[in-house]
């Protein structure tokens, strides 16, 4: 530990020098406030014993010019003075002195006051360390994000890409497969030819359904596809989504029942989004149906004034494992490829998302399965 002793008096120096050097502490001195500015310009000093009553430039004015100067501006001063009365102690405190000792002074004091000023001194560059390699961990840790970031962003436009170019790859072939297979529809066929060509058009719509659902969560993912948001009425979204089900609706012999309060419900949303939501549900609802099940819409204005559109069956309900995945943000890659309802709910709960609300599904105690979508409320 380095300390810079500045006195006036040559005697006074040699007695706290003396005292110090006991304690194996490195002494310089100075004899008035001009040499001590230009020995701190020169060294770096732990602590500084100053004397306040200097001929020139007095105790006062030298720590008013170690605290202007950012190479001593943190350097502990505890200053040596007569001046004993509150005035001249608050003023030294005032301009950035750290502690002071009356002259004359007791040695057993000016060891514990300058021990404790080296140890807080200490503690302090300690700390400033410990900052300076916190920021330094924090400006790596910050450009590593970012990079991973990057790498993120470029990973999700090569997802998105190529989602593109596979739908894209899909729809050409399909195209074709389903002119094919209308054109053989009016050419007589026997009935093993027939189950073929029915085969044949249930994948083609399957695989055409997919293509549709993994370019929608694609597109809600990387924030491609926003909602154009207006105030929707929500017995004309019930009404589209069952109008163009009808077919459908009609082969299964499917009931549909919409349930609506008396108040007219207003939603603010994203006309299209939501009509994909809605024919998604009614869909899956409608292939776990049997024939002559009933699909239920309905809609509820709740206490907080969200809404609340549900719809619910009288089916078999939701297998254990759709229940499980979707405790989870997305579904796991095996799901998918066992459950084509775990793509298109995760397509709903990405609208939601989009609109600030949430998706619920659960089994009705009495049968069926039930999806809520909560939609925040107008202020």
């Amino acid at each position: 530990m380095n300390i810079l002793v500045v006195d006036d008096n040559p005697r006074n120096i040699q007695i706290v020098g003396n005292l110090l050097k006991e304690q194996n502490l490195k002494i310089a001195f100075a004899t008035d406030g001009s040499k001590a500015l230009e020995l701190t310009r020169e060294h770096e000093f732990d602590l500084i014993l100053l004397d306040v009553m200097m001929p020139g430039m007095d105790g006062f004015e030298v720590c008013r010019k170690l605290r202007t100067d950012n190479r001593s501006k943190n350097i502990p001063i505890i200053f040596l003075t007569a001046k004993t009365d509150s005035a001249s102690v608050v003023k030294g405190f005032e301009i950035g002195a750290n502690d002071y000792v009356t002259k004359p002074f007791n040695s057993h004091e000016l060891l514990a006051r300058v021990k404790t000023q080296l140890e807080l001194s200490s503690k302090r560059k300690q700390l400033d360390q410990l900052n300076r390699n916190l920021e330094k961990k924090v400006a790596e840790r910050t450009i590593e994000l970012a990079n991973a970031n990057r790498r993120l962003l470029r990973l999700e436009k090569s997802k998105s890409d190529f989602l593109s170019v596979i739908s894209h790859e899909l729809r050409t072939p399909l195209n074709t497969l389903t002119g094919i297979t209308h054109l053989l529809q009016n050419t007589p066929l026997t009935d093993e030819q027939q189950d073929y060509l029915q085969a044949i058009e249930l994948a083609s719509a399957r695989l055409a359904r997919f293509s549709e659902m993994a370019l929608l969560i694609t597109s809600l993912q990387t924030g491609g596809q926003l909602p154009e948001m207006f105030d929707l009425k929500v017995n004309l979204l019930f009404e589209i989504a069952v109008f163009e089900l009808r077919q459908a609706i009609e082969e299964k012999k499917i009931h549909t029942k919409i349930t609506l309060p008396l108040e007219e419900i207003m939603l603010f949303g994203d006309a299209e989004l939501i009509r994909k939501c809605l024919i998604i549900l009614i869909e899956n609802a409608i292939k776990q149906l049997p024939e002559g099940g009933t699909v239920m819409l309905e809609a509820a204005i709740l206490p907080d004034n969200r809404i609340n559109l549900h719809v619910s069956d009288n089916g078999p309900g939701f297998p254990a494992d759709i229940l499980e995945v979707f405790g989870e943000t997305v579904p796991s890659r095996d799901n998918l490829v066992r459950n084509m309802g775990a793509l298109s709910l995760t397509a709903v709960k990405l609208i939601m998302d989009v609109h600030g609300g949430s998706m619920k599904i659960e089994n009705n105690p009495n049968g069926g399965a039930k999806v809520n979508l909560l939609f925040a409320g107008k202020e």
